[in-house]
């Protein structure tokens, strides 16, 4: 049953689809061997920095899964064990406008009785790793997506659909400068990838001091900071055991990697690096949002708070569970338990998020409603509208 609320809805998880000129239209001379769109037996794939990458199959999007068409398997309902190739069935071709285009996408939340969205792009996900050692080539990649963004959707398209620009944290001067551009021009709020800030001595944590600047402008401004799943390097977990492919391949499922490498590592680890860093302390008015990386590791991860706070409270000046609930907003996926989230986490800080046109998504955005049957209404509505829009206004509470 198609369900509609009598409120305006917000939804923390939407998608487009990047055309080739999203990353090349904008893009300097001296960058473009880094990322390139090439045809191999017919078929366009992607080159980057000279390697074939098939972490995205089909990076033109020509062709792509329904929306919803994964939902059995991620619902854990998939008795054949069919592959994720093998369960969307007859894919989309050609791939709706409303997939691409700002005007468009408004016809289809208008249908679905969702009123405004936060979206991401869906193969920016595939630079930062792939290009770590080359910092200046993804800050280069983000600023042309960005722009392109910029030109063809807005930062705020009639104040109801956001695109979230990125930024790369590796050279902090040019993520405050990509910053201020984003600002500049109606920005409400940024990406960046929940994984180590890469550096020619190794990783390095984005709550070090040395990030202060980037942290310290996204608070003044009063936009979260937004912490999508991406590739984030941490397949390396399984290969550790294995010796797989080199390259993360997000389709191809695997049971030894998905047991020992869960959604949930990169994230909580990303959280652990900004909170046992102090970014919440020195930075008050910052709020992060993890967006796309589900919800279980958010109770383990706060015994393990109250275990490291019980063991060196003076590592801390707040209580980081305390910091969590205060600075941390979740948006959980929709085969979780929301009730179970609530046992650990304020309904003030949890976002629903449907991840459309995503065939891992809802096909309809407002089915997550019946996750949350037995709550009370005005838990719903937070959940459902409130607290994205509150973070979209820069409601600090």
């Amino acid at each position: 049953m198609k369900q509609k609320l009598n409120y305006p809805v917000y939804d923390a998880d939407n998608h487009l689809y990047e055309p080739p000129e999203a990353f090349l239209r904008h893009l300097p001379k001296q960058f473009k061997r880094d990322f390139r769109y090439v045809e191999i037996e017919g078929r366009i794939k992607l080159l980057v920095d000279g390697i074939l990458s098939e972490y995205i199959p089909n990076p033109t999007f020509e062709v792509v899964a329904a929306p919803g068409s994964h939902e059995s398997y991620y619902r854990a309902k998939n008795p054949e064990g069919k592959s994720l190739r093998e369960i969307p069935g007859k894919p989309l071709k050609p791939v709706p406008d409303a997939f691409f285009h700002p005007k468009d996408r408004l016809k289809i939340m208008d249908e679905q009785g969702v009123h405004a969205v936060t979206i991401f792009p869906t193969l920016a996900s595939v630079v930062e790793e792939r290009l770590k050692h080359k910092p200046e080539s993804i800050a280069a990649l983000f600023h042309s997506m960005n722009q392109w963004i910029l030109d063809e959707w807005g930062f705020s398209y009639q104040d109801r659909m956001f695109p979230v620009p990125f930024v790369n944290l590796a050279d902090v001067d040019a993520a405050v400068a990509e910053l201020e551009f984003i600002l500049k021009n109606g920005g409400k709020m940024v990406g960046i990838r929940p994984a180590p800030v890469p550096g020619v001595h190794g990783g390095r944590s984005p709550g070090f001091k040395e990030f202060d600047p980037f942290w310290a402008r996204a608070a003044e401004a009063g936009i979260p900071v937004m912490l999508h799943a991406s590739d984030s390097g941490y397949d390396f977990i399984s290969r550790l055991w294995t010796s797989g492919n080199k390259e993360y391949l997000p389709f191809e499922m695997d049971a030894f990697r998905s047991c020992v490498s869960p959604g949930g590592r990169a994230i909580s680890d990303a959280i652990s690096a900004i909170i046992c860093h102090g970014v919440f302390e020195r930075h008050p008015n910052v709020r992060i949002a993890s967006v796309e990386n589900g919800s279980k590791w958010v109770a383990p991860l706060l015994d393990t708070y109250k275990h490291a706070h019980g063991q060196m409270p003076q590592a801390f000046k707040k209580h980081p569970v305390d910091q969590f609930h205060k600075h941390v907003f979740v948006a959980p996926f929709y085969e979780e338990s929301i009730p179970d989230l609530l046992k650990c986490m304020p309904a003030e800080r949890i976002m629903f998020g449907s991840d459309f046109p995503h065939a891992e998504g809802l096909a309809n955005p407002l089915d997550f409603v019946n996750e949350l049957e037995g709550l009370d209404d005005a838990t719903i509505q937070k959940i459902m509208s409130s607290n994205m829009k509150g973070l979209l206004e820069g409601v600090r509470d």
